[in-house]
């Protein structure tokens, strides 16, 4: 049962009918319109250059980028209806606080997502992104935590909603999108299509600023998912396409048109979720390109053979997936050899780990010069680094180019490591980063320290500099296990684990040890047929890459490793399944 919030009802300040800038960044904006600083700016831009243009594809239904910004603004005014909008400007705000009405998303990936998404920035609103996952007491966090006074839902979650909206006193708006699951729209609940047919998709009269919000919950691989906030100039520049590596910043009308005719837009499949970031950055990159955004079929569950079919259908050249999770069942479908691929030239992963031995088998079943491009980011930090390695070494590494906003600081945080240096550092990011956590004054100033004058994001991440001065992500330190006194990162041992014949997948805890305090424990599901290696077997296995105190001195199997379905590891669940059923030891 959720835990029960109080009844009592805020007082809400009054919603304005033109909220004008009153920072000194919105106020620079609004003096320059030639400068794009704000998403729903860059969208309506989009809609006027590119108007016919496909801008979504998903089954049948196909949406350009007019009908993207026609159906968003009627989202945009549909909200206002609700008297949903902006009701505090940024000056007046702490970095933790949000001054506009937040609305939460709990759907599958669908062209509405998006519209809802710009919807809500129309309406000068912020949206949330749910796990849809979640069960009710999560839920209720989240949507407590986020202070949603509204919610847009498919039908399947109809049951969980009416759960959870008594907690919620702040909820008092649900939209509900149509589905195939047959459940009814719930009392007081309004039905998402008429909603939007009830208003004009005219242009808001209303004055966007760079100080908007762009909100996006952690996935909470560590702990309770924290929301982000990000002003939209930030998370355009930084993960939004505003700068990408190798070319100038795209923050003219001129020069964003000129990038839009440059062909790199492409046909992109998103297969992973929007309710997490990796979905939704890989979308509004696509968009920002004057690209088209191609969803699958089947987006309620990963089937791989579901994407390589839109990858055949829809003459896809460029994809982005979240790592093993989702590369080893593509893998597998694709090896069947039923699938026309020879349109793809890249491949992107982040968020997880992607073990080399992996990108070899796919490079042998893909056309010649494709690439595969992984990226290092946070929620909070946004893009940090990238390798354009296709392979490394059985177990190895990939190696990262770091972007000019990172550095790598000393254990103290005094130092800056330089390249060839073996050191462990913490990973930073300064430029253009969040404002902080909502609701979070404590964990913003954490997080975001000032070094030396300069705002720095430090979320966690530990790496070191490789011998040739590419970067090595080692993974977040709360996922550190300390034993005998040594250090070792999870990721580094799932790397290599993963690369054993008999190894399908893998998630690496600490456990308890009378001698070392915590040891190196790996939980693995099998591939079909294999035995579970022994411990020698795994030894012999990862001493060549692994440092001794490294190598797992635990191994046990699981029918499956849990993850979450944007590919996210469920740290949590290993390790109470390695403390329910041992393993066997060294």
């Amino acid at each position: 049962m959720a835990t029960a919030r109080p009844a009592t009802r805020p007082t809400i300040p009054t919603l304005t009918s033109s909220c004008r800038p009153t920072s000194s960044c919105a106020t620079r904006a609004a003096s320059r319109t030639d400068v794009l600083y704000n998403l729903v700016s860059i969208q309506e831009f989009l809609a006027r250059h590119l108007g016919d243009r496909e801008a979504i594809v998903w089954r049948d239904r196909v949406l350009t980028y007019a009908d993207v910004a026609r159906r968003s603004r009627r989202v945009g005014r549909a909200l206002r209806r609700l008297g949903l909008g902006c009701r505090r400007e940024r000056a007046d705000l702490q970095p933790w606080e949000s001054g506009q009405d937040h609305v939460a998303i709990l759907a599958y990936n669908c062209p509405e997502w998006i519209e809802l998404m710009y919807g809500a920035w129309k309406a000068r609103a912020a949206f949330l992104n749910v796990n849809y996952r979640y069960k009710a007491e999560e839920m209720v966090h989240l949507l407590g935590t986020g202070e949603a006074r509204a919610i847009v839902y498919h039908a399947a979650f109809a049951p969980l909603v009416a759960e959870v909206r008594r907690d919620l006193p702040l909820l008092r708006h649900l939209i509900q999108l149509p589905d195939d699951s047959g459940n009814a729209l719930l009392p007081g609940a309004i039905d998402f299509e008429a909603w939007l047919a009830a208003e004009s998709d005219e242009p808001l009269d209303l004055l966007y600023t760079p100080d908007d919000l762009y909100i996006i919950f952690t996935g909470g691989t560590t702990g309770m998912p924290k929301g982000v906030l990000w002003r939209h100039e930030d998370v355009y520049f930084n993960g939004l396409g505003g700068h990408i590596p190798g070319f100038e910043r795209l923050d003219t009308e001129e020069k964003l048109l000129a990038h839009l005719s440059s062909g790199l837009g492409g046909r992109f499949l998103v297969a992973p979720p929007f309710m997490h970031g990796a979905g939704q950055w890989a979308a509004f990159n696509t968009f920002h390109r004057g690209g088209t955004v191609i969803l699958p079929d089947e987006t309620r569950r990963l089937d791989a053979h579901v994407l390589w079919r839109a990858v055949e259908r829809h003459r896809v050249d460029q994809m982005t997936i979240v790592g093993d999770a989702f590369a080893r069942p593509m893998l597998e479908a694709l090896r069947e050899g039923r699938y026309d691929v020879s349109s793809v030239r890249v491949i992107g992963s982040t968020a997880a780990v992607f073990s080399a031995g992996i990108k070899r088998e796919l490079a042998a079943l893909l056309p010649e010069g494709a690439m595969f491009i992984e990226s290092v980011g946070a929620t909070e930090a946004g893009l940090q680094a990238m390798s354009w390695d296709a392979a490394a070494g059985p177990g190895g590494q990939s190696a990262y180019q770091l972007r000019d906003n990172s550095v790598v600081l000393s254990d103290d945080s005094r130092r800056f490591l330089a390249p060839g240096t073996a050191e462990v550092g913490w990973l930073a990011t300064k430029g253009h980063l969040p404002l902080g956590y909502l609701g979070d004054p404590e964990r913003t100033r954490a997080t975001f320290p000032v070094i030396d004058g300069v705002r720095y994001c430090l979320d966690g991440d530990r790496a070191r500099f490789a011998d040739d001065g590419r970067l090595v992500f080692l993974g977040r330190e709360s996922m550190c296990i300390n034993t005998g006194g040594e250090k070792v990162y999870a990721e580094e041992v799932e790397r290599v684990v993963k690369s054993h014949p008999a190894v399908y997948d893998v998630l690496v805890v600490g456990t308890p040890s009378p001698r070392w305090g915590q040891q190196v424990t790996a939980v693995v599901s099998l591939r079909p047929g294999a035995a579970l290696p022994t411990i020698a077997d795994l030894r012999a296995h990862c001493a060549p890459h692994l440092a001794d105190y490294k190598i797992p001195r635990a191994v046990l199997d699981a029918p499956e490793i849990v993850r979450s379905p944007s590919g996210k590891p469920d740290y949590a669940w290993a390790a109470e399944h390695a403390r329910a059923f041992g393993g066997s030891h060294a």
